[in-house]
């Protein structure tokens, strides 16, 4: 994935395998340049690359002159030879390993028989059948180098940020052109709501860079949380300087991310850092995440002040640590629950990452619990004042009629309303309530 398709070359390396002679030379010289110059890849790791590939062409074209072959390239003039070391021999029965007496005394004028001795063996054709036997060899070497250049390039990069063009898709998955490497955006390390087109440029997070069989493989991320954090390290320089540091970190990428910061300098705002004057470089950050919002808060070590400060501005009833079952138990108002919560509890799932304990948030029913408590009271005096069935009571009381005095207030058609029974019953309801009332307020004249 990260290679090209074929090592791209001028049109020196084109003639290289088409010419039938005076292969090499200034030609190779010309893509040794240009390899060096433009793909970064070292002369001396090219030129071992084509010695290899030749010599596995020239054994197996060679008619004779093989044993123990190798390559020799001039780096300057691109001159090409072949050498062999032959074992002299009267008459010549196996021309791959031995040399004649008589030829062998042509360029090594004390050869013995017997002898062991390196003669160049360079083919008159040579050029033709390194040009055709050796292309598909040497592309082949040169992508591994760049597959190992990449590795060796990036291993270390693993964390950092890096900026690509969208060069094209492949399934779900965004290759990214790096410059001289691709990378690639996996769908799972995309934000959601995030849609590219070919040419658009991206900034993403390094994840990890894999050695595969294919070729090592650069993988990028725009949902990982430390992308967020790398972010804040190149917007704000107090993060960059360590005067500011990112305790906690929590993200659902697309939606919100949650970060706690924290100065040992009590004459720095870490908060006030991050956001930067008018809020400069927090919206520089929330810009590149395409308006994902960013909450920034003080770090604390308590992780009860850490959960109220992540869920503002709901207004908190109470908060306690559930130690037990390691939990932050949080009481809000009825109209602060869907604010904490979050939109579909994204708020409290981003509490939760950013303090490491699981949030339970509930509403405060206090109030609630009271008026049940008061309410059960008034039934039972009801009941048993008045005569009244539970149910009867109940009515009255659910009415807001709690209490005898409050009975003595309304009328005998509104208890008749409440009850839905007759006149006359209510009638007499009333009377007993009021009977009631003016003697509890004899009692008090007394």
């Amino acid at each position: 994935m990260l290679e090209r398709d074929e090592i791209p070359a001028p049109c020196v390396v084109r003639k290289l395998t088409q010419r039938k002679v005076n292969f090499m030379n200034s030609d190779l010289v010309a893509m040794l340049d240009y390899l060096e110059r433009e793909r970064g890849i070292p002369r001396e790791t090219i030129v071992s690359a084509i010695s290899d590939a030749l010599l596995i062409a020239s054994r197996k074209n060679f008619t004779y002159g093989t044993r123990q072959l190798r390559i020799d390239i001039n780096k300057k003039t691109g001159a090409i030879k072949a050498f062999a070391k032959l074992i002299v021999t009267e008459s010549v029965e196996n021309p791959h390993d031995e040399i004649s007496l008589a030829k062998a005394r042509m360029t090594h004028p004390n050869a013995e028989v017997g002898d062991e001795i390196e003669v160049e063996v360079t083919p008159r054709d040579f050029g033709r059948i390194a040009a055709q036997a050796t292309r598909q060899a040497i592309n082949q070497r040169m992508r591994q180098i760049e597959k190992n250049m990449i590795y060796d390039e990036f291993k270390d990069r693993a964390g950092e940020i890096v900026t690509g063009t969208v060069r094209r898709f492949e399934k779900s998955d965004i290759i990214l052109d790096l410059g001289r490497f691709e990378a690639v955006l996996p769908a799972k390390e995309r934000v959601r709501n995030e849609q590219y087109n070919i040419g658009d440029r991206i900034r993403a997070y390094v994840v990890a860079v894999e050695n595969l069989n294919k070729g090592p493989e650069i993988i990028l991320s725009r949902t990982h949380p430390n992308f967020v954090r790398r972010l804040f390290e190149l917007e704000v320089s107090e993060i960059a300087d360590r005067t500011v540091q990112i305790k906690a970190i929590a993200r659902e990428p697309g939606t919100r991310t949650k970060i706690a910061v924290y100065s040992d300098d009590p004459k720095v705002d870490p908060v006030g850092a991050c956001v930067g004057i008018r809020g400069a470089r927090v919206k520089n950050i929330v810009r590149e995440l395409n308006n994902e919002k960013v909450d920034i808060l003080r770090w604390d070590a308590d992780p009860v002040k850490l959960a109220q400060a992540a869920l503002k501005p709901a207004n908190i009833k109470s908060i306690s640590l559930d130690e037990v079952h390691h939990k932050i138990r949080v009481i809000v108002s009825k109209g602060d629950l869907s604010s904490a919560i979050g939109q579909r509890g994204h708020n409290a799932r981003l509490t939760a990452k950013l303090t490491g304990w699981d949030v339970d948030i509930s509403e405060d029913k206090s109030a609630e619990q009271a008026f049940e408590s008061q309410k059960n009271q008034a039934v039972r005096l009801l009941s048993e004042t008045l005569q009244l069935t539970e149910e009867q009571a109940e009515a009255l009381a659910s009415s807001g009629m709690t209490s005898i005095d409050l009975i003595t207030t309304a009328d005998a058609e509104s208890i008749a309303s409440v009850l839905k029974c007759d006149l006359d019953f209510a009638k007499k309801i009333y009377q007993k309530a009021f009977d009631v009332s003016q003697t509890a307020a004899e009692e008090v004249n007394k």
